[in-house]
Parts: C-alpha cells; structure tokens; sequence
C-alpha cells in the first residue's frame, strides 16, 4: 500500500494529488498505445514532476501551455500539472493547417509549446511561423537534449515548493471552438466550470467507482476531457486511453476490458455496428451507450437495443458542461430522440430565435439557453463575443435550436445556424438526416442549405454507401419522398465516396459548406 504525504495546498486545481491520497493504488488510467496501467499514485507522481520542471522554466500562475499532440498519457500529465500550478493549458486541433495553429498561437500567446514527436514535421513550420519561449517535446526518448536533462532533475514524485493560490473561478482550459463561419474562439474553461460538469455528471448520470470508459474524443476537444476523462478521474474510475478511431480496435477493447459507460459521436456508433463482429460481440459489461455531438439516428440505436444494451443521445457544448442532460434509461425506447432532463445543476430556458423572448407552451421550437455553475468565463480576449453568448444574468446562448414535448422532455431540433428557409419555410437538416439514415443502404449522410435564387435556400443532400451495397439518387429521393412532406426534400444529392470527419468522428459541414461556395 502506497502512503501519500497530505502536501500544504488548497484541493482546487489538484484533483491528481487528492485522488492519489483517497485510492492511490486504484487504476486510473490504461493506455492502450503503450500499453501501459498506471494508479492514481502514478499519475500524481508524473503531474508533480512534470509541474516541477514548468515552475523551473519560469511557467507561473496565468501562463498558457499550449500542447499540440495526439492522444498520449502526456497529454493527461499536462493537465493535472499545470492545475497544480495555477497555467492554462491550451490544446491545439492537430487537424487544422500550421497558418490556423499561427492564429490560434497569436491569440493566447503562450510561453511554452509542448508536443507529440511524432508530429515534428509540422512543428517544424510552426516554428518558422511563431516564437514560442520554449519547444518542448513530450516523452522522455526526447528529440531535445536540453529538456530530457531538465526532465532529469526533475524526477521528484513531491513538488516542495511554494505555489500560488489558485481560486475557483481562475481559468484551467482554453479550449477553441468553431462554428460553421467566422474564426475560432477561445473558450475559458475555470476550475470551477470544470470541477461542476464533473459533479453534474457523476450525480446525474451516477457514474461509479467502477466505471470504465474507454476515450472515444480527442484531448483537444471538450469531450477529451470534461465528458467523461475529469469526472472519471474525480469519481476515482477508470478511464482507457484511445488512439486514433478505430471501430474495430474499440470493440475489442470494450469486450476485453469490460468498459462499463461508452460515450462516442453517432459515427462511432454506426461504423461500430457497421462490423461484421458486433453481431456476436459480448458487451454484456456495458451499463450504457451515449452518443453525443450531433443527432444520432434511431435506426442506429436499435441495433444497440437488439443486443440487450441502451444507446441514447447526450447534449454538450464547449462553453457550458459539456454535460447538461440525461434521460432515463426507462425511457429512452419510447422517447429516442430525446436528450432527456437537464442535470441536477442546469437550468434551462428557450427563447424566440430572433427576439430572445421566452417561448410558451410545449412543442415550440426556440434557442436553448443554459445556466449555472459549470459555464464557462467568456472567449479569450474576446469580449464582443463573450457579450453576445453570455447574457449579463448568466444565461448562456447555446445557438440550438430545441423544444420541449409535454413530458416536459428536452428534444434538440438542430443548429440555429444549420436551419435554412425555404421558400418561408424554416427546414431542419437533422429531421431529413434521420429519415435518411433509415434506407439500409446508407452508412452517414449530412444535408445543408445552399443558395438558391428561386426559394431564397435549397437544401443538398450529401450520402455515403455501406460496404457490397449500392443506391441511386433516385432511390434516395423516393425514399424521402415517402417519409417527408415535398417541401422538406433537398434539391441537390450527392453521393460521396466518404464525408469530412473531424477527428473525433463528427461530420464537419463546415467543410462541405465550404466544398459548395457557402
């Protein structure tokens, strides 16, 4: 048995040091790369050195971090440290081009670059493009001589020496969001948005001690972290470190490590499913399937049901949660696309998309607002923007489009940006995507709205075909023609040998938007 030393500091910000004290010797993570398990003790003693050698390189309280990496076990060390210390950290989308990581650099000007080695090529050009304090690779087969000596003399598993205070509302995270216009914003995510999401998701969605979950989102995105990683590592469960998606390697991973909670976007669902495998795979351990990011078809979710197991739908966004609903397990075959209550500490309002006025009565479509401690602070040195999202009482504008239905259940309608208008009538793509997902021939399929001189909008209609199947456009258009009114079926098909994917598996309309001239 481990003894750990109680340190002289306040908990907050050092949940790796407090979890290590209360089950030290518990799993904490499994990294299926390196397949390598380390306890609550061993990451604590990873946070203290890697926290040590920041405070050495001069890194203080307020500092950003910035970490360009794919999934690694340094990622994670990144986070717990820099809480330690009082820095922000600030992950970069490793999909974006160097000239967007540029931008996103110039924004929070950070003092040191952290990285994955296998991605020097395209710090490289970030070097050339930006100067950075220090570069600073991860691991310890270091390609930097100079850090693997500092790493060296930082091998201590205590801190031992003096800290600032860190306060709740001091910022952890910036993480940056995107819509389908305008340029990235930096979301701030405190301490305290952090530590609520996670204590909204443990009580609402009664995580257990015993969870497991393998890590199906990037760690540059919300869902890396605040859906499940930091509630998990709050809750002392244990959280399985993915690499890049793969359906199969998921599968195998969920059967052998008896995951007990999976949480993914629909198209990790659907490729999932899609294996020939899935059929006969016991996932008897898992207690449930949330698909979250984007309307999940319920043609999807039975598949699911047929093996015994629930697969519904969760709702989030970056600047608030992202964990803000769950509906009950008993209810979710009589209401699937719904994404439930709000979580003990939300509340909700919907307001008129254009007026901001409160909607009355059930069934009408209007804006989800969202409140309470866990949203976010604002956009990084962006407060034109921090204004328009968070209203001066709180309220924080989500831009989805939702209604409520007389149970007094949450359904989520689409993006108010995604809704286009069609010869005056208001068209939601998720509506025609769900009935597209039912023809047995389709694997993803997104539809947007595109210009059209006649109706003002058009909508068009973009497919993927599963494997050893075929369709036409056609066919597609009588499909819809017999599950939707005229007005609703898009003008334009197309069918695609595959769909843009960001890399946690969402499909990124932006770029077909951009593919269309939008």
């Amino acid at each position: 048995m481990i003894k750990i030393e109680p340190e002289d500091w306040t908990w907050i910000g050092d949940i790796s040091g407090r979890r290590a004290q209360l089950t030290p010797d518990r799993i904490a993570i499994i990294d299926n790369i390196e397949k390598q398990k380390y306890t609550f003790a061993d990451m604590n003693i990873r946070a203290n050195q890697l926290a040590r050698l920041l405070l050495e390189l001069g890194i203080s309280k307020g500092d950003r971090v910035a970490m360009y990496s794919k999934n690694r076990i340094d990622c994670i060390d990144l986070m717990l440290a820099t809480g330690k210390i009082g820095a922000i950290l600030v992950p970069q989308n490793i999909r974006l081009a160097v000239q967007e990581i540029k931008f996103l650099l110039e924004q929070t000007t950070p003092s040191v670059f952290v990285y994955d080695p296998e991605l020097i090529d395209s710090v490289r050009k970030i070097k050339n493009l930006f100067d950075v304090d220090e570069y600073i690779v991860m691991g310890y087969q270091s390609l930097d001589e100079d850090r693997a000596s500092r790493q060296s003399k930082s091998n201590f598993s205590r801190l031992d020496i003096n800290r600032p205070p860190i306060e709740f509302d001091d910022p952890h995270l910036i993480l940056f969001t995107g819509g389908t216009t305008g340029l990235p914003k930096g979301a701030v995510l405190s301490h305290r948005s952090i530590y609520w999401n996670a204590m909204n998701t443990i009580l609402s969605w009664s995580l257990e001690p015993d969870d497991i979950q393998p890590l199906l989102f990037p760690l540059f995105h919300t869902g890396g972290w605040n859906v499940l990683l930091l509630p998990c590592y709050y809750q002392g469960s244990t959280t399985i470190l993915m690499g890049d998606f793969d359906a199969r390697e998921t599968l195998r991973v969920i059967e052998k490590d008896k995951c007990t909670i999976v949480v993914g976007v629909p198209t990790v669902f659907i490729m999932i499913s899609n294996l020939s495998e899935f059929q006969t795979a016991n996932i008897n351990s898992v207690r449930v399937f949330i698909s979250g990011g984007a309307a999940c078809p319920e043609e999807v979710m039975r598949k699911y049901w047929d093996k015994g197991k629930i697969l519904k739908m969760g709702y989030g966004l970056t600047e608030v949660g992202p964990n803000n609903f769950y509906l009950p397990e008993e209810l979710v075959k009589d209401h699937p696309l719904s994404v439930g209550y709000p979580v003990i500490h939300c509340d909700v309002k919907i307001v008129h998309p254009k007026t901001s006025q409160p909607v009355t009565g059930r069934e009408i479509v209007g804006e989800l607002l969202l409140k309470g401690p866990h949203i976010f602070s604002g956009y990084w040195n962006n407060p034109e923007a921090t204004d328009i999202t968070i209203e001066p009482d709180g309220w924080v504008h989500t831009g989805d489009l939702v209604k409520q239905d007389v149970n007094g259940l949450y359904y989520i309608v689409g993006r108010k940006k995604e809704m286009y208008i069609s010869g005056g009538e208001n068209i939601y793509p998720v509506e025609i995507e769900e009935v597209l997902y039912q023809h047995p021939s389709i694997d993803l399929a997104a539809v947007i709205g595109v210009s059209d001189e006649k109706w003002g909008e058009v909508g068009k209609c973009f497919v993927t075909v599963k494997e050893r199947k075929s369709i036409t456009i056609e066919e597609i258009k009588v499909h819809l023609q017999k599950n939707l009114a005229r007005f609703k079926i898009p003008k334009f098909f197309e069918i695609k040998d595959e769909l843009p994917l960001s890399t946690a598996g969402k499909i990124l309309k932006r770029e077909l938007h951009q593919e269309n001239g939008n």
